[in-house]
């Protein structure tokens, strides 16, 4: 099917300036974690639900839809998603696997223009819902849903026994239009989805899980106390932990990174190493950022890291020595590929 017309988010390259990855920021955006408390401006708007990890350009699609209906209504439009997402909720035990954790939702969602963002806990009580009970009570008493949108493979209640054609009976019987937005394929044929994108950043491919999301992949946090290894070795690091985001594949990458100041981000250049550091005996994964051409004390500030381009797998030197001259020469390459792609860029 054809993409709606959405908010642009960027796929070559950051601005400096305001918030360039997708990222220029919306209206702003109401944020709520329980149905039952929800304000009465928003009755009768449109709500479209799912998971929208990634927030790729297939959620785009579906939530960019939801937008041009709610706008053709003139009346709100409120996104329903759940934290955490039902998946770490059943399977506690797998790795972490998320593209965009609670944070970095929000603000890809308040660029697609919804009003009002409701985050369910997903707990005991929401995966024991009956499917039936779950669209009674979220769609058409909480919100008095005027219409709803979903995705083609949208499924909820217990058991995941609700999908879009139980859906399209019970909002019938309630007079709610229901659209439910078919697959977007991609030029290859492919079907635009999260998995996709985590095979590719696993892989070592950002530049492929970028076209899928319609901007690059980030990781996002606080700047950490390190151990100043860095420094020494004359190439100070801003330090991010992974915390629920997925394990890209370990290495360099050619990055931008935003410091974050309220609604407006400063992007830089700069090369950064994800991994567990081998060369000096560490175990937990860790994002360490080398901005190019900058001075200034980034503890505990807000970094929004965009890998570019993947440049060499993590290894283990025999020498410090050694790892200093392969950081100047990583930092070359960063340099040029983040140029080329500068150059590149409309």
């Amino acid at each position: 099917m054809q993409l709606p017309a959405i908010p642009t988010m960027a796929t070559s390259l950051y601005g400096h300036g305001h918030d360039k990855a997708g990222l220029c920021q919306g209206p702003s955006m109401q944020i709520i974690r329980k149905y039952d408390a929800v304000p009465r401006e928003f009755y009768g708007s449109v709500v479209v639900l799912g998971n929208f990890d990634g927030v790729h350009r297939g959620h785009q699609a579906v939530i960019g839809q939801a937008s041009h209906t709610a706008k053709e209504a003139g009346v709100p439009l409120v996104l329903i998603t759940f934290e955490p997402h039902p998946r770490r909720y059943f399977r506690p035990q797998d790795p972490p696997f998320c593209l965009t954790p609670f944070r970095s939702k929000t603000h890809y969602l308040a660029a697609l223009g919804v009003d009002l963002l409701v985050f369910l806990n997903f707990d005991e009580t929401l995966s024991q819902k009956p499917a039936e009970a779950f669209a009674r009570e979220m769609l058409f008493e909480a919100f008095q849903a005027s219409q709803v949108v979903v995705g083609y493979d949208f499924v909820f209640g217990y058991q995941r026994k609700g999908n879009v054609t139980l859906l399209a009976e019970l909002s019938d019987a309630q007079g709610i239009v229901l659209t439910v937005i078919e697959p977007v394929a991609t030029a290859d044929g492919g079907i635009y989805s999260s998995t996709r994108i985590r095979e590719y950043l696993m892989a070592g491919n950002p530049g492929h899980a970028a076209a899928l999301l319609g901007r690059p992949f980030e990781i996002e946090g606080r700047v950490v106390c390190g151990e100043q290894r860095g420094t020494k070795l004359g190439f100070p690091t801003a330090n991010i932990g992974l915390e629920d985001y997925i394990q890209p594949a370990f290495g360099v990458y050619a990055v931008r990174v935003g410091e974050v100041h309220g609604n407006d981000i400063v992007w830089r250049s700069g090369v950064a190493n994800l991994g567990i550091r081998p060369t000096v005996g560490g175990s937990t994964p860790l994002l360490e950022t080398h901005l190019f051409d900058f001075t200034g004390d980034l503890y505990g500030k807000h970094l929004r890291i965009g890998l570019i381009e993947y440049i060499r797998p993590e290894i283990k030197f025999d020498t410090l020595e050694s790892l200093r001259a392969q950081i100047a020469e990583d930092s070359e390459t960063a340099r040029r590929l983040l140029r080329t792609r500068e150059a590149g860029a409309p």
